[in-house]
């Protein structure tokens, strides 16, 4: 049994209740006696009593607890949540989730991986996040959170996944915490029993900053079928892909799953896509390239609950909503899934990747823009 696994059996004692759908799943005879439930309890729902007795219990908004919090190398920790009611536990290895977690009075939403294998036995999931020098909420997690903190989530969402059965042969390329979504497919893997032919490059700056380095190596030394490299940046240098020979002689004949820094997932599309071996790549960026241009800044206004915000040219519209506190929809953050696209009602504002223009007259018909990568390009209203 590993340290992950351990971690769960311990939270495992510390779980309330049990798992309930949310109130669409309910059966219909739950409903009813809800829907009875609310009449009595008007103007108050028997949501708003429910979350007196435990705040997990909300068939409003998928929520979770941190039960523990378990530091990792390279400035990294797992979060280990309970979720409440309505999870589904049906993810597949290598999907994100959305968090929410409150700090001075207002939420902060991010994206991040899981790291836990999909499992209907053990009622948590896991996430391990890398503290970013930049990264406001990411440095909160990792050293700020305190177990027994709710947090409001998102259910599972994401391509970039494992298929089952597996590809026979597996090459998983990564740097970083690129590595988090590839360690639950691993995990996965191993708990099926079904790891096949799978090669593992992965960089780090050295040897005590790879994650989960003791658990890798306990698996490559159980499963023959898992070989490893590591390539430690600060002794040997950037990983060049051009001479993937070098480390996996034979990348061309295997399914590969590649994430880490933008750069490098752009010189692994380029490598495949020489090799016309494109449609055997399979890419997770976990951040826009938003270099592509520039915009102004101005006031964006937000129709449905006429809340505006002053923001600069280089806040996304998602980021100005979340200030205000408006509950934008969003997905990956990376301008990839296009779970965030609102209408843009008037106004203009700026794609930040390559610096296009979507400017909307008054009178004129409502354009869906992506609020993940677009600013606010003068004042501009959106119909959210």
């Amino acid at each position: 049994m590993d340290r992950f696994d351990v971690a769960f059996r311990r939270v495992a004692d510390t779980r309330g209740g049990t798992t309930v759908p949310t109130e669409a799943r309910l059966p219909r005879g739950a409903r009813r006696l809800r829907a009875a439930a609310a009449w009595f309890t008007t103007p108050l729902l028997p949501d708003d009593y429910l979350t007196l007795i435990s705040p997990l219990w909300s068939a409003r908004e998928l929520r979770g607890r941190i039960v523990e919090v378990v530091p990792e190398a390279g400035d990294a920790a797992t979060l280990v949540i309970e979720p409440g009611w309505g999870w589904p536990f049906d993810s597949a290895p290598g999907q994100y989730i959305g968090i929410a977690v409150e700090v001075d009075g207002r939420f902060h939403w991010r994206s991040y991986s899981l790291t836990s294998p999909p499992t209907r036995r053990q009622r948590h999931v896991a996430v391990t996040v890398k503290a970013m020098p930049e990264g406001f909420l990411s440095q909160h997690l990792v050293s700020g959170v305190a177990p027994g903190t709710v947090v409001r989530l998102a259910a599972p969402r994401g391509e970039f996944v494992l298929p089952d059965p597996p590809p026979p042969r597996i090459l998983f390329l990564t740097a970083g915490s690129g590595l988090t979504p590839v360690m639950a497919m691993l995990r996965t893997l191993a708990r099926r029993r079904t790891l096949p032919d799978v090669v593992l490059v992965h960089s780090a700056p050295d040897a005590g900053e790879v994650l989960f380095g003791g658990e890798i190596d306990r698996l490559s030394a159980e499963h023959p079928g898992l070989r490893v490299h590591e390539q430690h940046t600060r002794r040997d240098g950037r990983l060049d892909l051009a001479a993937l020979d070098t480390v996996c002689a034979d990348w061309r004949e295997r399914e590969a799953w590649v994430c880490g820094p933008n750069a490098m997932l752009d010189e692994a599309e380029r490598v495949w896509g020489d090799a016309g071996l494109a449609r055997r790549l399979h890419v997770e960026r976990f951040s826009a390239d938003l270099t592509g241009g520039e915009a102004e800044g101005g006031t964006v206004t937000f129709g449905a609950s006429g809340r505006e915000v002053e923001v600069d040219g280089a806040t996304t519209l998602l980021e100005a909503g979340e200030s205000a506190g408006v509950a934008l929809p969003f997905g990956c953050r990376t301008g990839i899934c296009h779970s965030c696209t609102v209408p843009l009602r008037s106004g203009a504002v700026r794609d930040l990747r390559d610096g296009t223009e979507h400017r909307i007259g008054r009178g004129a018909p409502a354009e869906k823009v992506q609020t993940c990568v677009t600013a606010a390009a003068g004042d501009c209203v959106l119909d959210a």
